[in-house]
């Protein structure tokens, strides 16, 4: 059926009906109570700001513009924010798999805490809240519209999310847990030692939080991040806090002051979890220019 003239309100809902049974995602558009019916039993009713109150109260989206293009912009926005929080559940299920693992396996290499109670805490606050933050206030961009609508039954953790939060998750774990094996090989760990060792952990995890924008892109990671001030704000405060917490956190935080030479030691090779991201979206994009 291409057109449908003269329907009534009982034919409106039983195409709705049919089209959903074959597997369709189905929107009805409308202004008047007769579309009533079709707006409320279709997946999204779009009515018009002028319609009337039955069929406003039908429907799930109120176009108070009159305008479809007003569609386009909800859909932009609706993808836009989905992909948001998938950015931040692979953000946060990554840095969870890394800090539970390590937690775990620590006494197993004869260090009975890697990671104390407090310093978990402020990984937490990174991941729940900062992180949150940063990466839902993404703005939205054109390029969403590109891709295929998601199925209805998808879940929220893609295959792709998976692949990386478990192989980035791996990679960090074996440079965590190597690294505390060799700080381990006299059996003794000092503070300082494990200063180093919660600064690196933070450190990897600043920079994950870069690539963790360009998910369902091959973007740079700096790609319109001038346009993001807020997550620019936030990833200035973390590392400004890490400084705070790791320079004068004292007993409270079990740090001791790190030197400056150990600083930028740890900062530029951290941030090649940022770089070895940029040259895979590179190659990505080089590939997809071929095609």
């Amino acid at each position: 059926i291409k057109v449908m003239s003269r329907a009534r309100p009982a034919d409106k809902m039983r195409l709705v009906k049919l089209l959903q049974q074959s597997g369709q995602v189905v929107s009805v558009t409308g202004d008047g109570t007769n579309d009533a019916p079709a707006l409320n039993y279709a997946d999204v009713g779009l009515s018009m700001g002028t319609g009337t109150a039955v069929a406003k109260e039908a429907s799930d989206i109120i176009l108070l513009d009159d305008s479809f293009a007003s569609v386009t912009t909800a859909v932009r926005w609706g993808r836009s924010i989905y992909l948001n929080i998938q950015k931040f559940i692979q953000f946060q299920l990554t840095i969870n798999v890394v800090a539970l693992i390590t937690a775990l396996t620590g006494p197993f290499i004869g260090i009975e805490f890697p990671l104390t109670v407090t310093q978990m805490l402020w990984v937490n606050l990174i991941m729940d809240t900062f992180a949150a933050l940063a990466l839902a206030s993404e703005p939205s961009y054109k390029e969403v519209m590109k891709k295929k609508p998601r199925g209805m039954n998808d879940f929220i953790i893609s295959k792709g999310m998976m692949r990386d939060i478990f192989g980035v998750g791996a990679i960090f774990l074996v440079i965590l847990l190597g690294l505390l094996v060799w700080m381990n090989k006299d059996g003794n760990v000092s503070v300082y030692e494990l200063s180093v060792f919660f600064t690196i952990f933070v450190m990897m995890q600043f920079w994950n939080m870069f690539n963790a924008r360009t998910l369902g892109s091959n973007n740079s990671a700096f790609y319109k991040l001038n346009e993001n001030r807020s997550f620019l704000l936030i990833a200035a405060l973390i590392l400004g806090l890490q400084i705070v917490i790791i320079q004068f956190g004292g007993g409270f935080f079990r740090t001791e002051p790190i030197s400056l030479e150990h600083w930028v030691m740890i900062v530029a090779g951290t941030s090649a979890v940022l770089w070895i991201g940029e040259i895979k979206r590179f190659i990505a994009r080089l590939k997809a220019g071929k095609k």
